[in-house]
């Protein structure tokens, strides 16, 4: 299962809710649904039909739970997040990041530049 399956799962169940039960209440197909949460389906590319979910889930838009919603769904499509791609700056500093995690080595500049940018943020 991928990490937005497992969530998607999980945010149901802290509800309450059989998988039936949330489908029927908010209008979605229970056989895609288990689909998805038993990640046989990838999340969807569409940002508005993860909304649809986060909202029928109760999340707050821009809480914690929400912002991981979108980040995992993100992530196990193999994309950045879109609203990080907006932030020009950022996406500059992204290339130092990711040879960071691969354990390349950054020279110190790019290591402050990228630290700095993460405390503005």
């Amino acid at each position: 299962m991928s990490a937005f399956s497992d969530l998607l799962k999980k945010l149901r169940g802290e509800r309450g809710l059989t998988l039936r039960e949330f489908c029927l209440q908010n209008h979605f197909d229970p056989g895609n649904y288990s689909r998805l949460e038993r990640g046989l389906y990838p999340p969807p590319k569409s940002h508005e039909q993860i909304e649809k979910y986060a909202r029928a889930l109760g999340l707050q838009e821009g809480s914690e739970e929400w912002l991981e919603l979108f980040d995992v769904a993100s992530a196990a499509r193999g994309e950045i997040p879109r609203d990080l791609l907006t932030d020009a700056e950022l996406v500059k500093k992204l290339p130092v990041f990711f040879r960071t995690l691969r354990g390349q080595p950054v020279s110190p500049e790019k290591l402050d530049q990228l630290a700095e940018l993460i405390r503005r943020s």
